[in-house]
């Protein structure tokens, strides 16, 4: 082999390693060292690296609800969970459920919509979703053996993000992309990098057993469905919506998953 090859390959390593830290810095609030870089050049290519962060933000959460259930009953381990992933995140895609709530309820055209999505203040309907979002997750991971609610909550991060992946690859970005935060990673993805990422995405499934097969219809069913209600209102996606699919699909899973079980 070359020397060229041998240097080639290190600098590709280096080079995926650095995307997937400013994904993690990008996504959480996960402080990374100076030289990872954190510009808009730097963090198109980033997205491919989403549904891997969401494996962690799982993970985290999942460490959380499994320690805390030792000590605390119900639902105390998943409010907990729930609260260390929000911090982790930032709220990064619960500020984006309730700026796309506000917008598409608030807004009678699309101009106005995305103004209102755009003000950093919460309206009611932003409240309304966000705070039953937050009461359907709890409700529904405490429903389950704690056993079964660590591995369905990695699979949900995870897939959840696979969601909002598909919509980045196949929608088409609306929003400002001077004033929108989403503007470094809402670039176009390739076939290889979606694929990359819904590969990555599915994997956790593997350990919902076949529950996991009415989380993911259930979770696609409504990604068609707010695929569609984006176009019709906003003419495609945003940041904010992106966030918005995100937290919805996720308790889709979560509620199809436990319906699921305890059909069985």
């Amino acid at each position: 082999m070359s020397s060229d090859a041998h240097t080639a390959r290190p600098s590709r390593l280096l080079t995926e390693l650095r995307l997937l830290l400013m994904a993690v810095q990008y996504f959480t609030r996960v402080p990374m060292p100076g030289w990872v870089g954190h510009s808009t050049e730097q963090l198109s290519g980033t997205a491919r690296y989403l549904t891997t962060v969401g494996i962690f933000i799982g993970v985290v959460g999942a460490a959380v609800l499994w320690a805390t259930s030792l000590i605390l009953p119900a639902p105390l381990p998943v409010i907990l969970s729930t609260a260390a992933t929000l911090l982790l995140t930032g709220a990064f895609h619960e500020d984006g459920l309730a700026d796309t709530f506000d917008g598409l309820g608030g807004g009678a055209t699309r101009e106005r919509a995305l103004e209102i999505m755009k003000d950093s203040r919460v309206g009611t309907y932003g409240v309304a979703a966000l705070v039953l979002t937050l009461l359907i997750k709890v409700a529904a991971l405490s429903a389950l053996p704690v056993t079964l609610a660590i591995v369905v909550l990695i699979a949900g991060h995870a897939f959840s993000r696979t969601c909002a992946v598909a919509l980045l690859f196949a929608g088409r970005y609306v929003g400002n992309p001077e004033l929108s935060r989403a503007r470094a990673v809402a670039q176009p993805m390739g076939r290889g990098e979606f694929l990359f990422a819904a590969i990555v995405g599915v994997a956790p499934l593997y350990w919902c057993g076949m529950h996991a097969i009415a989380g993911v219809i259930s979770a696609l069913l409504v990604l068609y469905r707010l695929a569609r209600w984006f176009v019709r209102r906003l003419g495609g996606f945003t940041g904010d919506t992106l966030g918005a699919a995100q937290q919805l699909t996720e308790i889709t899973f979560y509620v199809a998953v436990l319906a699921s079980w305890n059909s069985t």
